[in-house]
């Protein structure tokens, strides 16, 4: 895999702020993608560790965290973390995965 090939995002996540119940548990899987922000809520966070607070905002899953980003969908919860194919926005981990 060329180093183009593996900074493009395959995956991407997302986090329903109006289902998030704080627990913070995505954020022990996986503090690269997720924080808890002052509200209490979980977000996402862009690949420069900046908080993504728009309603529905996206950040691609790196390859070296599908694991803890997947398990942080699993256990969430609230069931609020979506995890799709960027390329055609099918949800691949969470509660809208078939």
């Amino acid at each position: 895999m060329t180093a183009q090939e593996e900074a493009r995002p395959e995956l991407e996540v997302w986090i329903d702020q109006d289902l998030c119940t704080g627990d913070g548990i995505c954020v022990q899987y996986a503090p690269e993608v997720f924080e808890l922000d002052i509200d209490g809520l979980a977000y996402v966070k862009s690949a420069d560790d900046e908080l993504l607070q728009d309603k529905g905002a996206t950040t691609p899953v790196p390859l070296k965290l599908l694991n803890d980003v997947k398990d942080s969908a699993k256990e969430c919860p609230g069931d609020c973390i979506h995890v799709r194919r960027a390329t055609d926005g099918v949800e691949v981990y969470g509660p809208d995965a078939e």
